[in-house]
């Protein structure tokens, strides 16, 4: 028999996991592998089987695949085990962890440019994906509200973004009854473009998200241009439309990277802005942030006052109890790198992936498409004039011997017979190791070019899925 989780087949079902006897210690040698063993065991032996097991997962310094952070300092270790009791929600029994919080949420916001930091109102979040379904729901609520006091109907209303949207937009049209639209990307543009917006948007668009990092390739959609481009609309139409940064990765980046860069609070039309901490604010997982540029702009039906944990408490939010331990860590890694010190940890590791895109540079059958000059992220594509016997999905299986998970995926509709590999660096990952990385690459692309017969079907690594 087989269980599902998702959409992938997991371990066949056997009748027990056997105990090691210098484990046991007097317990039964196996207990059953889907069932809640009728007796325990001792917290070591427990320990020791699970921490055995995991063994056979990936070694997360080696994943390329994920933007989420893998290594912290000793200390925020051990910061973190102090606080990992803590329920962000519940500020009347952690009134310092609430405070901290509000800390942060005036840090980000001064470091987005918002006009009045003490006027900007936020909430952390378990990640990013909440903070969108949070951001998305003020922004339907605002547009109900207005086309309700103009007499209205509320009927179809849409959100704007582009095809290589991350999949939590369409979770949010979804669930939340929104009509998505996603203007197509191309090979000469493969962002959000202002005319494209354009051609989409109506009395019915509740706001345009354009990306500041695109998942597929890390690059920045055009912020500025389109907010100018809805101002232009706005001048001589009734549409008014806002709009939402989705800068999960790219919100504690460009500011460091590209300072230069006008794509935040700065813009009158950026109402919102989401992050993922646990990404490019080097937090472990989950962590994510939702700032709106002043509190008007929230709607006060959306927050909620609870009294059930001791005093009259405002919470916004999909989730009630999570932990608190992330914001402390946010918190850490603010006072501790300091603006200069954020610069050089993500200037490093845009470094390191201009290391991969030069190793890349020097292989015929490999074409870099992004070279981190956004975020810290190399993406490539097979030439089309290389060895026909193999594909990428072959190139991905072939790291994997050497431990390196690198993603393969097609790109959105419109590219989507497109296949290409992507690497995201981060905090942690060195420059020796990118070299170490490059010299496996380029000795696994070796081999497949040797090839003068197609790999097996068999052979091919399952896809990646955003």
């Amino acid at each position: 028999m087989t269980r599902l989780s998702g959409d992938h087949d997991v371990e066949e079902m056997s009748e027990g996991i056997r105990i090691n006897p210098v484990y046991a210690d007097g317990a039964d040698h196996e207990i059953p592998k889907y069932q809640i063993p009728a007796v325990g065991m001792s917290a070591a032996t427990a320990y020791q089987m699970i921490s055995d097991e995991i063994d056979l997962d990936g070694s997360a310094r080696l994943n390329l695949a994920t933007f989420v952070t893998t290594w912290m300092e000793p200390e925020a270790d051990q910061l973190y085990l102090e606080a990992a009791d803590k329920n962000i929600v519940d500020k009347d029994e952690y009134p310092q962890t609430a405070a901290i919080e509000d800390r942060c949420i005036a840090m980000i916001g001064d470091l987005w440019h918002a006009p009045d930091p003490s006027n900007v109102i936020g909430t952390s979040t378990t990640g990013s994906s909440e903070a969108c379904m949070l951001a998305g729901l003020a922004l339907k609520r605002r547009w109900m509200a207005k086309r309700r006091a103009e007499g209205k109907d509320l009927e179809r209303p849409n959100i704007v973004f582009s095809s290589s949207v991350q999949v939590v937009w369409e979770k949010f049209a979804n669930y939340f009854e929104v009509e998505p639209r996603y203007v197509p990307i191309s090979h000469d543009a493969p962002y959000l473009t202002p005319g494209g917006v354009l051609d989409v948007v109506d009395e019915r668009t509740i706001g345009v998200v354009p990306i500041l990092g695109v998942t597929y390739t890390g690059i920045y959609e055009p912020i500025a241009d389109i907010c100018r481009a809805l101002d232009d609309l706005a001048s001589h139409t009734d549409l008014d439309i806002p709009v939402h940064v989705d800068a999960a990765s790219g919100g504690f980046v460009a500011p460091f990277l590209q300072p230069e860069l006008v794509w935040d609070f700065s813009l009158d039309r950026v109402h919102s802005i989401n992050t993922s901490g646990h990404k490019y604010g080097l937090v472990y997982p989950g962590l994510g942030w939702v700032l709106w540029r002043a509190k008007d702009l929230l709607p006060e039906e959306l927050i909620f006052k609870v009294s059930y944990l001791g005093g009259e408490m405002p919470t916004f939010g999909l989730n009630f109890s999570r932990p608190g331990a992330q914001v402390l860590l946010q918190y850490y890694n603010l006072i501790r790198l300091g603006f200069e010190g954020y610069t050089r940890v993500q200037r490093e590791t845009q470094q390191t992936a201009s290391l991969i895109a030069a190793g890349l540079d020097e292989l015929p059958s490999m074409e870099v498409i992004a070279r981190g000059d956004a975020l810290p992220v190399v993406a490539w594509t097979k030439t089309a004039d290389s060895n026909p016997n193999w594909n990428l999905h072959h190139l991905s299986s072939k790291l994997r011997e050497r431990g390196w998970q690198v993603p393969v995926y097609p790109m959105p509709d419109n590219l989507s017979d497109e296949l290409i590999m992507r690497a995201v660096l981060r905090n942690g990952f060195r420059s020796d190791l990118a070299a170490l990385f490059v010299d496996d690459l380029k000795r696994a692309v070796e081999e497949l070019e040797d090839l003068d017969a197609p790999m097996p079907t068999s052979q091919r690594a399952a896809g990646f899925h955003h």
